[in-house]
């Protein structure tokens, strides 16, 4: 394994445990040892200030944000206030309808080759992110996937969910593969693959975890742990999460 690339949080996964406690579940997250999260475009605005003041002062990154189309004029002013405040990129996804044809996959590719162009001026990157539709739709043999990077430009890049990937159909390691510098970013989560299934820790699960993140060395800046559903306890999945992927020297975070 080459150089080990930080570990951060999706914010969804704990999204019910925060709900009520925003500072102290992501106090138990930076006491986990995890080096940043990956939150909303939101947390730049100026109601959500203290839940970004709240980041900081825990010491966390903030690296990537979620946004969703269109990008409005509050939106720009936002990306704006992400970059100065150190985020990187932002990423977002199109539903399961608008992958049911070739056209309507162009369609999407042109809606991102779009934001691509505003988030770029405001010195973040896009990334697309998947589901299991984009691998599960064929089409004459080639994914959904495939046929939109195709037609995206080289500023829109992916932020590969690994699990989805292989829910889909695909070998993540391929994909990833395929990909290389245009996927900064990967979604790090475990389980059975079976839609309608809960997922699991990290390394608990049918997922070649380690496969994956070493395909992704030259080209990877973040892992970033996300569990949408799980069969156990959220936040003890959050903390076995961690540290298998650190333990397993796949991943560094700021304890073990």
């Amino acid at each position: 394994m080459s150089t080990r690339k930080p570990i951060a949080l999706q914010l969804y996964t704990v999204r019910r445990e925060s709900a009520n406690d925003f500072q102290g579940v992501l106090r138990r997250v930076a006491d986990i040892g995890y080096v940043g999260v990956e939150g909303s475009l939101d947390f730049f605005a100026d109601e959500q200030k203290d839940r970004l003041q709240c980041i900081r002062d825990l010491g966390l990154q903030l690296p990537s944000c979620g946004i969703k189309l269109p990008i409005d004029e509050r939106s720009r002013q936002l990306l704006e206030r992400a970059a100065e405040g150190g985020c990187q990129y932002v990423m977002l996804s199109i539903m399961p309808e608008q992958f049911q044809s070739i056209e309507s996959i162009k369609a999407v590719a042109e809606r991102l080759n779009e934001a691509a162009e505003i988030t770029s001026r405001a010195g973040l990157t896009l990334c697309y992110h998947n589901h299991w539709w984009e691998f599960e739709n064929q089409f004459g043999g080639r994914s959904a996937h495939e046929i939109l990077r195709e037609h995206t430009e080289p500023t829109v890049s992916f932020e590969v969910d690994v699990y989805w990937t292989q829910t889909g159909g695909a070998d993540p390691v391929a994909e990833v593969k395929k990909l290389g510098a245009r996927a900064p970013l990967l979604h790090i989560k475990d389980g059975p693959a079976v839609k309608g299934q809960p997922m699991t820790a990290a390394g608990e699960g049918s997922v070649d975890l380690a496969g994956v993140i070493e395909a992704s060395q030259a080209h990877a800046r973040w892992l970033i742990v996300e569990l949408d559903e799980c069969a156990t306890d959220m936040l003890e999945a959050v903390e076995k999460s961690y540290t298998y992927l650190v333990t397993k020297g796949l991943a560094y975070g700021n304890k073990g």
